[in-house]
């Protein structure tokens, strides 16, 4: 079980990790003369801006940024939190520091 656990997090750690590749990354600019909450990423085309509370409706376009850097950055610790008691609940009792 430990020959198959210490591969695992190897890998998902090396997830966080730049790949070096050569091949051109495309990144998306918002500039504040295209900005609009419709062309996003992640607006999709039937349902549009998913915002059900509203924190849109006040926001200017850098809020929005910021609203959307954290989003994806608490969504990132989320997905550690859930590796990390994974990996506590099967490692739990078989070490001298547990």
């Amino acid at each position: 079980m430990k020959f198959v656990l210490l591969p695992l997090l190897f890998s998902s750690a090396s997830a966080f990790v730049s790949s070096g590749s050569k091949s051109p990354v495309k990144q998306v600019v918002l500039s504040e003369s295209n900005f609009s909450i419709d062309n996003l990423p992640g607006a999709l085309a039937p349902v549009g801006f998913f915002d059900p509370l509203g924190f849109a409706e006040k926001a200017d376009a850098n809020t929005l940024k910021r609203y959307r850097e954290a989003e994806v950055t608490h969504g990132r610790v989320a997905m550690l939190a859930t590796i990390g008691f994974l990996v506590g609940e099967q490692v739990e009792g078989s070490s001298f520091l547990f």
